[in-house]
């Protein structure tokens, strides 16, 4: 039985519904305490609702539960984000703040907080990013998580906070739907592949930004909380790498296994934003550190998403 009790704020999500399940794969259901503003539909497992924004409600479970780590992933994202840019400032940075407080006042042993590659902006060398790169975002989005990597840093050097955190690419998953994120199109086109629907992209066919399969993303967070303490050298957020490629070099991994599909490109607002984040990312500290290493290239990635997807539509053939 594991002695670890774990919350994970934003358990919906499309990164935490993957995460909070390997979780409780690797620790035992009952060790993870899974947290939404909505009930997740047919879970398995401890689920409590929380407004993360409500830092009574959150110390509450903290004390029910015993919690002696926290996966705090309940955020707004770039593209939706820009919707409403002060109430995604304010959700951002005060759930942190929240948890943050929390964690020093109850002594949580670990903290986890998803940065991204939209810390980045146009000042950034867009090749082969550099880990202390300037940091100059253009998306409220990008500009919380700057500035809550900052915060992080700030409790670990202050409180002696044990928060860790990774710089997220674009995620790509069959497991859930996108979240509102500039990269989720590499998400959606797959859908459309599989389904046999034409694609619209909103993004120009040349558009490389970095990305990462979500079985990675998860092996990699679950790989860096279980680091040792002592070789954990950034306290801002790691840079972390899984492949890079454009919407173009998408549609010819999938006309591999569907020759008629069809895509056109109608750049929109969030090609904008793509234009201000790398196109690749230098992650040789995460490698260094705690032997991080991606296991899925784009046409590995095409391969399991067009099969999962396959399975989820009923379109498996005997």
């Amino acid at each position: 039985m594991s002695k670890e009790k774990i919350l994970i704020t934003g358990s919906g999500g499309q990164l935490g519904s993957v995460l909070t399940e390997a979780l409780k794969d690797k620790f035992g259901k009952n060790a993870v305490i899974a947290t939404d503003l909505r009930q997740m539909e047919n879970y398995e497992g401890i689920f409590e609702l929380l407004d993360a924004t409500d830092a009574v409600a959150l110390e509450a479970l903290i004390e029910k539960y015993k919690i002696t780590q926290i996966y705090h992933l309940a955020a707004i994202l770039s593209a939706k984000g820009e919707q409403n840019p002060l109430q995604t400032w304010d959700i951002n940075l005060k759930t942190l703040f929240n948890v943050l407080e929390a964690s020093v006042k109850y002594k949580i042993d670990k903290v986890f907080f998803p940065s991204s590659i939209a810390v980045y902006g146009d000042m950034a060398t867009k090749s082969n990013t550099a880990q202390d790169e300037f940091l100059n975002p253009s998306t409220v989005y990008g500009i919380s998580k700057a500035a809550g990597e900052n915060w992080c840093q700030y409790y670990f050097l202050k409180y002696g906070l044990d928060v860790r955190s990774l710089r997220y690419p674009g995620v790509i998953g069959y497991q859930s739907l996108p979240g509102g994120g500039t990269t989720d199109y590499a998400v959606e086109i797959y859908h459309n592949a599989v389904k046999e629907e034409a694609f619209e992209c909103y993004l120009k066919a040349d558009a490389m930004l970095p990305m990462i399969f979500m079985d990675d993303t998860i092996r990699a967070t679950i790989e860096l909380m279980e680091a040792p303490k002592e070789s954990i050298t950034i306290r801002t957020s790691y840079n972390l790498a899984g492949v890079s490629f454009t919407p173009e070099e998408v549609v010819t991994s999938i006309k591999e296994h569907y020759p008629n599909f069809e895509v056109t490109y109608k750049p929109d607002f969030r090609q904008g934003i793509a234009e201000g984040w790398p196109s690749s990312i230098d992650d040789s500290f995460a490698r260094n550190d705690w032997n991080w290493q991606p296991k899925y290239d784009l046409d590995a990635i095409t391969a399991e998403m067009i099969t999962q997807l396959k399975k989820k539509y009923n379109l498996i053939t005997q």
